[in-house]
């Protein structure tokens, strides 16, 4: 059978671009979407229209029964899954920690760490080895906020960003012997409509003269990375933090 890729989060920006990457280099892709299926179902006709496969799924990472319902869809699916790519997120408007209300930190640590992990889960469950699977590979979208602590502007993601490194770590260590790697991409400033949904539609152009390559990078380039780290090219690195950030 095809090899299948979950990719969370796939109707836009990195998550689109790695749909799109993963469909042209052999995977049938599940496309996971939780607001925009008009956005998903065009990513997976052109994945289709390319003569690839594709499974669209509608589910909130952060709700327990939707992750499930996902994780049936793709068992029934004519492909093994061997791939996750934890990419669906959320970031609050920027702005001064003190100004955080509980609905937004729930919103943030619900999405973007519970998420992960239930997604993390359901994926080791069926590629580790000692349960019959056939190993695989997981990369987790993190965060040059989960170095750099993003002050003044969303504190709160760069910590979800950071818990994301530290399962990063956990699982490569946990299921390395058991045939699944696990690794973090941790994107810089990439042009994608995140920075609007921050409140601060401008901010790739405004930070872009303080990267060192003097630009901001592409979703492209963070799908080429990831699915570098997948393919077997990287079969000996798990546990990995990969910046592309263009040297920031």
């Amino acid at each position: 059978m095809d090899p299948l890729i979950l990719i969370t989060g796939a109707s836009r920006g990195i998550g689109a671009a790695t749909a799109r990457l993963a469909a042209a280099r052999g995977y049938a892709v599940g496309v996971n979407f939780v607001r925009d299926e008009a956005a998903a179902r065009g990513i997976c006709d052109q994945i289709e229209m390319a003569d690839g496969r594709a499974l669209l799924l509608p589910g909130d990472v952060s709700n327990e029964e939707h992750v499930l319902r996902m994780f049936d869809q793709l068992d029934a699916f004519d492909a093994n899954l061997t791939a996750l790519v934890n990419n669906a997120g959320v970031v609050g408007r920027i702005g001064p920690f003190s100004g955080y209300d509980s609905e937004r930190l729930k919103r943030t640590f619900d999405i973007n760490i519970y998420g992960a992990f239930l997604c993390a889960r359901d994926t080791v469950k069926r590629l580790s080895t000692t349960s019959g699977g056939a190993g695989g590979a997981i990369v987790n979208v993190s965060s040059a906020a989960a170095r750099i602590g993003s002050p003044n502007e969303f504190v709160d993601y760069a910590a979800s960003k950071a818990a994301i490194d530290a399962m990063t770590l956990g699982l490569a260590k946990e299921y390395g012997a058991q045939g699944i790697r696990v690794n973090s991409v941790r994107p810089g400033i990439v042009d994608t409509d995140i920075h609007a949904s921050a409140g601060a539609p401008d901010r790739v152009e405004k930070f872009s003269s303080m990267v060192p390559m003097k630009r901001a990078g592409s979703p492209e380039e963070v799908a080429r990375v990831i699915l570098w780290l997948l393919s077997d090219e990287a079969s000996y690195t798990t546990g990995a933090f990969v910046d592309i950030s263009g040297g920031r």
